[in-house]
């Protein structure tokens, strides 16, 4: 087993991409759109292979979340995916672990969408689910996204966030959070 290789979206080759979509096309099953995909290029990735086969990713981009009157300058957490056969052996952890320098030396703070099934790697490692209410900034202003209240993650850091005051995202394309 080999250790987790950290690079940016700028080193990997055309061969590495393919393998990381295809592993999150896989785990995702069907609903890893071309919109997350986008959502995962441009920072940091942390890559587990076993051999030649990719058995473990996540990477860390950047985003702006406003609360409470600041832009907060996050690393945020996309395509976290283990091959279905290798879940609850530590690869999660380790291609999370592995991107931690990276978040806790680079960012005011972190956050993340987890799943139901992600909700106990992510506490495991130190990430507290948000219990106030989330919104995105939208082309038409402050859109409150009730569907995502209790599934975001974040890591504070040497930011304070109140749970009493809005956590807001960054416009994108596809799902905002």
């Amino acid at each position: 087993m080999e250790s987790v290789l950290i690079r940016h979206t700028a080193e990997l080759d055309d061969a590495v991409l393919a393998a990381v979509k295809k592993l999150c096309q896989a785990v995702f099953d069907g609903r890893f759109a071309e919109s997350d995909w986008e959502h995962a290029l441009g920072g940091m990735h942390a890559l587990r292979w076993e051999g030649d086969r990719l058995i473990a990713h996540a990477a860390l981009v950047a985003r702006r979340l406003l609360h409470g009157g600041r832009s907060l300058r996050t690393g945020y957490v996309e395509a976290v995916a283990v091959a279905p056969d290798r879940h609850r052996q530590g690869h999660g952890t380790a291609v999370m672990t592995a991107l931690h320098p990276y978040l806790q030396r680079g960012y005011g703070m972190g956050a993340l969408r987890a799943s139901d099934a992600g909700a106990a790697l992510y506490s495991g490692l130190g990430w507290a689910r948000w219990t106030g209410r989330t919104a995105v900034l939208a082309p038409d202003g402050v859109t409150a996204t009730p569907e995502h209240d209790g599934g975001i993650f974040v890591r504070p850091q040497a930011t304070r966030l109140d749970p009493a005051e809005l956590l807001i995202c960054d416009w994108r394309d596809g799902d905002v959070w």
